[in-house]
């Protein structure tokens, strides 16, 4: 069996050498869009195994089995040259039953990736998979996407060009109508799926999730002040809506307070809410010294609703906010996609005219 003080030296010996080709891969001199999306993946692909080391250090040093706890027990006891020797013995042992196997240290295998990081005259193979349109990640290719957009209901028909430089922008489709559909939903899923995608081959090393985590809470603050674009606001300052119904003897006392600060009152409580003057009153009376779980199904059944539709706002604002994330991000893919996609234009309508003017040949 390998001895853990040995895996570990080994390990520590790969995370520096790691890190040192990591900072060798950065500076390196970049000349071709190509070679700088290749040398993001080269990074992440170091700062993966970097981590790999580390996580398997820490379990090595966590020790929760014992064993490098009983290494350290057997080197270090009486009987230390004997175990010296064991070991010496296993070695020769296993250098006998394979006597013409080769070991490649560490230093050799780092050393040829930093030779091949200073040579000038390095070719850049395929390493990740990007469509035609896509040209190796300087165009986006969401024509998929632009015909799951026209599909919707209720929505202002685009050309792709125009979709280009909206489709992160959210607050103009119905919020009534279209958003309230599963191929709404499904749309979102998936132009978020491809941008993140999209994401993962250009730009490997951005933590989109710190990202994301940001957009939620922003999100999650514009929902309980009711200030999100785009969507109703559902909410209610509890505080100010209450009222002390013991001050009121009688539902009639109630009325005086009109309909809409009957309407706040009933909504903090998270019961139903509609009705005549009267039947608000009378209701939110009758919640007098009753607990919550007293008022009945009927009273209750708009807070059940009004969570579930809570929830499904959220949902859906989110998504959108990971969205919007992406898109600034992408400003510099998004201006050269839609010039490629007006040259791509302009040309095929050139060769048209070019075959319109095509001279007859005369009889």
């Amino acid at each position: 069996m390998d001895s853990i003080l040995e895996n570990q030296r080994k390990l520590h010996e790969e995370r520096e050498r790691t890190v040192e080709t990591i900072v060798k891969e950065i500076m390196s001199d970049k000349k071709t869009h190509k070679a700088n999306i290749n040398s993001q993946q080269r990074v992440k692909q170091l700062v993966d195994r970097y981590h790999a080391c580390t996580e398997s250090l820490e379990r090595m040093y966590t020790d929760t089995e014992g064993i490098r706890r009983r290494e350290m027990e057997a080197i270090a006891g009486p009987n230390e040259f004997a175990e010296f020797y064991a070991r010496v013995k296993i070695l020769k042992d296993a250098h006998r039953r394979n006597p013409d196997e080769l070991a490649e240290p560490l230093s050799m295998e780092f050393q040829k990736m930093h030779e091949e990081i200073a040579d000038p005259e390095r070719e850049e193979t395929d390493m990740v998979q990007f469509t035609d349109e896509e040209g190796y990640g300087r165009f986006l290719d969401m024509h998929a996407l632009h015909a799951l957009y026209m599909n919707l209901k209720h929505i202002t028909k685009i050309d792709y060009i125009s979709y280009l430089g909206q489709f992160d922008k959210f607050t103009d489709i119905p919020k009534n109508t279209t958003k309230k559909t599963g191929a709404y939903k499904e749309y979102l899923h998936a132009l978020k799926d491809y941008l993140v995608y999209f994401m993962e081959r250009t730009r490997p090393l951005h933590n989109l999730e710190e990202d994301f985590k940001k957009s939620d809470a922003e999100i999650d603050r514009m929902i309980a002040n009711g200030t999100l674009p785009g969507w109703p606001s559902h909410t209610v300052n509890t505080k100010q809506a209450t009222i002390d119904i013991s001050a009121y003897s009688n539902p009639k006392e109630l009325e005086s307070l009109g309909l809409d600060r009957l309407k706040a009152a009933l909504m903090a409580l998270g019961l139903k809410c509609g009705g005549t003057l009267k039947e608000r009153a009378e209701r939110l009376f009758a919640s007098k010294g009753v607990g919550a779980g007293e008022l009945g199904r009927d009273a209750l059944a708009k807070k059940a609703d009004d969570a579930k539709e809570h929830a499904r706002i959220s949902a859906l604002a989110k998504l959108e906010g990971h969205i919007r994330c992406i898109g600034n991000l992408l400003g510099e893919e998004r201006d050269a996609t839609r010039e490629n996609v007006e040259r791509k234009q302009a040309r095929a309508a050139g060769e048209n005219e070019d075959d319109e003017e095509e001279p007859q040949a005369c009889g």
